[in-house]
């Protein structure tokens, strides 16, 4: 006869309950955002860039006008976005069927699968798209041909692709550059900068990215701040980063940062990717003397429910929970769960008062477990875990 062991508690809300997820997309932001609520994820909203429509819908409408002028040879995509907002565009100009015409005479290439299913829909076949889905290895397929005296109309993806274009030029084609919209500063640049500040108190657990420009302008505004290399250093430790495919994660990957993306470049994806890494970093389990717990983030679930803790006292108890039953002395405790303001700037010294506050905050806002925290008299405090 087997006796079966208890499953240890999970979070009753969600995988992701108790952990921090940073937004810092704009387009598809709420349907991102809704994908993590929906596992109980907290979100910290801070678009780092927006994507701005042209003001003068003439650039866009000459630059269709030169594509109709006289034949095409090739066409570049470069994003589902951008591919729509130009047929789109066009169609309200009554030439969209000859704008379709067009590109169905010259040879389309696609930069990846969201590119790709905009083709599609508007009735078009790509014939070559980069499985790297690399803006590069599309220029090395395109100056594999013969491009003198060749016509090729390319569809900007929010900012101009000047060595791309170039080296087409110097091989002889007519480039055709089609700005369909471009992307500005963020809307709410004080919000990027609470992420940024966030992130580096390790209030942060995940900071998912959805193109490569929101990484470098979440970058810069962590250089504005004196905080980027603070911000790379929790990158690459504490804060998970998670892109939407390779090409987004360029800018982390030459940072040394270590980033995960999903296999396909799709937001639900890239939701389930975080789904499956984060509570393998930030689920701790605990044995006590009143049950089974489970610590992730800033939640405790147990016999008693689930309990969800402010940055403060989650960092207190994220503290203890890495060496639990171990006596961490005030020094110690302070050292982990308060970061340096700057860093260059040593931890502050022992204050008793404000560890012996926070600790009793953290035993208040524990309820039912607050008896988990231990007092050890002229020594610390420890974590009580049942040493069975």
């Amino acid at each position: 006869m087997t006796t079966a062991t208890p499953a240890t508690p999970v979070p009753p809300e969600g995988s992701l309950t108790g952990l921090t997820v940073g937004v810092t997309a704009d387009r598809r932001r709420d349907e991102l955002e809704t994908l993590l609520r929906r596992r109980g994820a907290k979100i910290l909203s801070a678009p780092a860039l927006r994507i701005v429509p042209l003001d003068d819908d003439a650039l866009v409408r000459d630059a269709t006008d030169a594509c109709l002028a006289r034949p095409l040879d090739y066409v570049v995509a470069t994003t589902g976005v951008g591919w729509r907002g130009w047929i789109s565009a066009a169609e309200g100009w009554g030439t969209g069927a000859r704008l379709v015409e067009a590109c169905r005479a010259a040879t389309v290439i696609s930069r990846g699968p969201k590119a790709t299913g905009a083709i599609r829909a508007s009735g078009l076949r790509e014939s070559y798209a980069p499985a790297s889905e690399a803006v590069d290895e599309m220029l090395v397929w395109l100056l594999e041909r013969d491009l003198a005296g060749r016509r090729v109309a390319v569809q900007e993806h929010g900012a101009p692709l000047p060595e791309f274009t170039a080296a087409l030029r110097e091989r002889g084609a007519e480039v055709v550059e089609v700005p369909v919209y471009r992307w500005g500063p963020a809307a709410d640049p004080d919000a990027v900068r609470r992420l940024v500040e966030a992130t580096v108190r390790g209030e942060v657990h995940a900071l998912p990215f959805t193109s490569a420009p929101a990484i470098e302008a979440f970058l810069a505004a962590a250089d504005g701040t004196g905080r980027r290399e603070q911000v790379l250093d929790a990158l690459r430790t504490n804060v998970l980063a998670a892109c939407i495919g390779p090409v987004c994660a360029r800018p982390l990957l030459a940072a040394d940062v270590p980033c995960v993306w999903p296999e396909r470049g799709r937001l639900g994806a890239l939701v389930r990717t975080l789904d499956q890494e984060l509570p393998a970093r930030h689920r701790r389990h605990l044995a006590t003397a009143g049950g089974d717990l489970t610590l992730q983030g800033a939640a405790v679930t147990g016999p008693a429910g689930t309990v969800h803790l402010t940055p403060l006292p989650a960092a207190v108890l994220r503290a203890l929970a890495e060496r639990p039953g171990t006596v961490l002395s005030r020094a110690e405790l302070l050292r982990r769960a308060w970061p340096a303001a700057d860093a260059s700037e040593a931890p502050r010294p022992p204050d008793a008062h404000v560890v012996e506050a926070a600790v009793g905050r953290l035993r208040s806002a524990l309820g039912p477990y607050g008896s988990l925290v231990r007092t050890v008299t002229k020594r610390g405090y420890r974590l009580a875990v049942d040493p069975g």
